[in-house]
């Protein structure tokens, strides 16, 4: 099923001097449960495409529509709540709220859409149990390590079921056995809550777990390939 489209998107940021092309014209369309990767040098417009897919900025021309949804057509109280039931983040610098614990910032979202404390309780040990970090829930972050706080994040993401999950660059803190770790853990999410996975990655790491791997060049979508998985 599809649940994400772009249509002819662009995104231009008027500079001081030469107004700069970040993405151009890009067409693209995912389906329920994918595991994607966009990669591309520095500057080729993986992060603008993110956020521009997640609403946290608006194309110069083009159409992005999430289940039936053109984000240019809501207003801007209707796209934080839209953004706030359908869209999971995961940075690259954690974004953990630093007085709140690990349980804490897991069940954040869920307390701002009023889940009943019942539910938002058993969610939250789940997606930590999840995430190997049960036994760390009543911890805050500065007690964590990074690969620790990045899992914390992915819990946090998941655990309004979203839509899909936008991951930036979300390795790019971690050593090799913590970004292993967490690639598994998103990958098994994955294939479990059905939950899309959209990454933007310079990470051979990512892109080799990805199932689509979207290259872009000076903004535009240079390939689109589709990976059959040994387990699809």
């Amino acid at each position: 099923m599809k649940i994400l489209e772009l249509k002819n998107v662009n995104k231009i940021y008027d500079g001081s001097e030469v107004p700069v092309h970040a993405v151009r014209d890009v067409t693209l369309e995912f389906e329920e449960g994918e595991f994607a990767a966009i990669v591309g040098p520095s500057g080729s417009g993986k992060t603008t495409l993110l956020n521009l897919i997640g609403g946290l900025d608006m194309p110069t021309s083009g159409e992005i529509i999430i289940d039936g949804v053109n984000l240019a057509k809501l207003k801007p109280s209707q796209l934080i709540d839209f953004r706030l039931r359908n869209i999971g983040f995961v940075f690259q610098s954690y974004n953990l709220i630093p007085v709140l614990t690990a349980r804490e910032n897991v069940e954040f979202i869920m307390s701002l859409q009023k889940w009943p404390r019942k539910e938002r309780d058993a969610r939250t040990y789940e997606l930590l149990k999840a995430v190997g970090l049960e036994e760390r829930m009543n911890s805050r972050p500065s007690k964590l390590s990074g690969g620790q706080q990045q899992r914390v994040a992915v819990a946090r993401a998941l655990a309004p079921k979203p839509k899909f999950i936008l991951a930036d660059e979300p390795t790019a803190n971690l050593d090799s056995k913590a970004a292993s770790n967490l690639l598994e853990i998103m990958e098994k999410l994955n294939r479990e809550e059905k939950i899309t996975f959209i990454f933007s990655t310079h990470d051979p790491r990512v892109v080799k777990k990805a199932r689509r791997v979207i290259a872009l060049e000076d903004g535009r979508v240079f390939s689109d390939e589709k990976i059959q998985s040994v387990n699809d």
